[in-house]
């Protein structure tokens, strides 16, 4: 887990040329301002419409604005693309083939999640990035943020024991079966599916087996999992939810042990050791050795730690990028093997009844290729 201090982009020796495609309000929010933190050279900011992506060049820094990325990437050749765009009017993601045109003009790509509408374009990516030499990184902001390193951390020591189970929760409803052959229909549930999808997948490794139930009154659902480790797990997509309440909560059980992230930044570990013997027990304070530890930051100072761009994620992953660009080494997370593991579980979703048992992967089918099914 990364530790130490953050360096400032003007303190960086060396700056990757960068080129971004997309001015939306999204990349404004919370990728854009995170090039502060990371060795990002800024050369060119692309967009459909020219004058917002002047402004945004004007103002995070880049001297050059253009309307067509061809020209862009023919002009600026620059070393690494950051993609940050929407959805076609059929459902496929528009950012797919963006990364695929930055790849053969020889640049790497950090892409907005999700990286594609179907795992068969997530092997076109794969190909494509061993043909050119350049890698592809989606921004799984989930599995880099504090408390998902060190749950990953605490989960793969000896003294937590083998994992036996897992439990996400994860506010997201999902279309009626019969709507979820249309890919305009999923953008919604696509565009959700990679946040807790990239926790289970860098907690627990590859689903093999997958069942679900699912209510029509808000969407929810609950799916069964089995995990090639042999673990086994729960999803629930607690559609419905109340917007004020916190957003997701992941628990993971070890040997008598267990570790629970509520919000994204409270993280308690409860260790092994504590006893409380039933109907004796007079006090429910334990030793110190056995105690449960909590992580939370403070929100009072002015501290890069308690920034959501740090305790999101978002800072960590475009810094994993920039480092593997300079080393010239791929990613370790975020990989196009990361997004296809969760295109096989939002495949399991989009393909299998509720209450079937499955084994996972499913044979592939583009779902792009599925004609549109209007008036359901």
């Amino acid at each position: 887990m990364p530790v130490g201090d953050i360096t400032y982009q003007f303190e960086y020796d060396e700056r990757i040329p960068c080129a971004f495609i997309g001015a939306g309000g999204h990349s404004y929010r919370n990728v854009y301002p995170a090039f502060q933190y990371a060795p990002v050279d800024l050369r060119a900011v692309c967009d459909v419409d020219e004058s917002r992506a002047r402004d945004y060049a004007r103002q995070f820094g880049a001297p050059q604005a253009y309307a067509d990325h061809h020209e862009m990437l023919a002009r600026e050749q620059p070393a690494a693309v950051f993609i940050v765009t929407s959805y076609h009017e059929d459902g496929r993601v528009q950012a797919t083939q963006l990364a695929l045109d930055c790849l053969a003009a020889g640049a790497h790509v950090w892409m907005e999640k999700p990286t594609a509408a179907s795992t068969a374009e997530i092997r076109q990516l794969q190909e494509a990035s061993a043909a050119t030499g350049r890698f592809v990184m989606t921004g799984l902001k989930k599995i880099f943020t504090p408390a998902m390193e060190k749950t990953k951390a605490i989960i793969s020591s000896p003294e937590f024991g083998p994992v036996s189970s897992v439990l996400v929760r994860y506010p997201q409803g999902l279309p009626p079966p019969e709507r979820r052959d249309n890919p305009r229909d999923m953008i919604g549930f696509l565009d959700h599916i990679y946040h807790p999808g990239a926790v289970l997948n860098y907690l627990m490794g590859p689903v093999t087996r997958f069942s679900h139930e699912w209510e029509p009154v808000a969407g929810a659902s609950t799916a069964m999992l089995r995990f090639a480790s042999g673990a086994v797990g729960t999803l629930h997509l607690a559609g419905g939810s109340a917007a004020t309440s916190p957003l997701e909560r992941v628990e993971v059980i070890g040997r008598g042990t267990n570790v629970v992230v509520d919000n994204g930044v409270r993280l308690t570990y409860y260790r092994r050791g504590g006893r409380l013997a039933y109907g004796r027990s007079r006090s429910y304070v334990v030793d110190d050795e056995a105690a449960p530890l909590t992580w939370e930051p403070e929100f009072s100072l002015g501290q890069l730690y308690n920034k959501n761009l740090f305790y999101l994620g978002y800072v960590p992953e475009i810094l994993h990028f920039c480092e593997s660009v300079l080393a010239k080494t791929p990613p370790s997370k975020g990989t196009l093997d990361d997004a296809l593991a969760i295109m096989t579980l939002f495949d399991a979703y989009r393909r299998t009844p509720p209450g079937t048992v499955v084994d996972l992967p499913l044979a592939e089918v583009d779902p792009t290729s599925v004609p549109s099914q209007e008036g359901h």
